[in-house]
């Protein structure tokens, strides 16, 4: 994971938890979550147009 081992996770950690505290590492996680799945989300999408048939043949859709 981002060529961090186990030890850095740590630290990095506990960083986080000395700068915002307890309280609010649940709101951080659920606001990283929401993140990555928005960049998923809109990755999937792209992905999508790319593999449409009729864009990758060049062919005009019929109206």
């Amino acid at each position: 994971m981002f060529g961090l081992g186990p030890t850095e996770l740590l630290i990095i950690l506990g960083v986080v938890l000395l700068i915002f505290g307890p309280s609010r590492l649940p709101e951080i996680g659920r606001a990283i979550g929401r993140g990555i799945r928005e960049f998923r989300s809109a990755a999937q999408e792209i992905e999508d147009i790319d593999q449409d048939p009729q864009t990758k043949e060049g062919k005009p859709e019929s109206s």
